[in-house]
């Protein structure tokens, strides 16, 4: 597990990819500090990294890339555990606002060269 705070490559995520789910990398996203944990397991794990370094839970995020399709419409999924926050106005594993999906597709794409 590492946190992302200036960049990761795309060959780098999909060589995570492969050792865990042969496709998709699970990240969590946080959009106040711009960072991201990835390779986890489950989203929790990153969560649990991220808070134990300083983040707030509010702010934190959990979604799934797909480095193969970087640059195409699909190549992050907004689906994880750790987004159900019905206190917060989400009430899905989905990331229901299009603007903090917006938000975060600019925090990632801003992370991987």
């Amino acid at each position: 597990m590492q946190i992302v705070r200036d960049s990761i490559s795309t060959k780098e995520l999909k060589k995570m990819a492969e050792k865990l789910y042969g496709g998709l990398v699970k990240a969590v996203v946080d959009i106040e500090k711009n960072i991201m944990a990835v390779d986890a397991e489950l989203h929790a794990d990153e969560e649990a990294l991220l808070l134990d370094q300083g983040s707030k839970q509010e702010y934190l995020w959990g979604i799934n890339i797909y480095p193969d399709n970087i640059g195409k419409e699909d190549w992050i999924e907004f689906d994880s555990m750790i987004n159900l926050r019905p206190s917060q106005g989400n009430r899905s594993r989905s990331i229901e606002d299009k603007n903090l999906q917006k938000k975060i597709k600019a925090i990632v794409k801003n992370l991987i060269q």
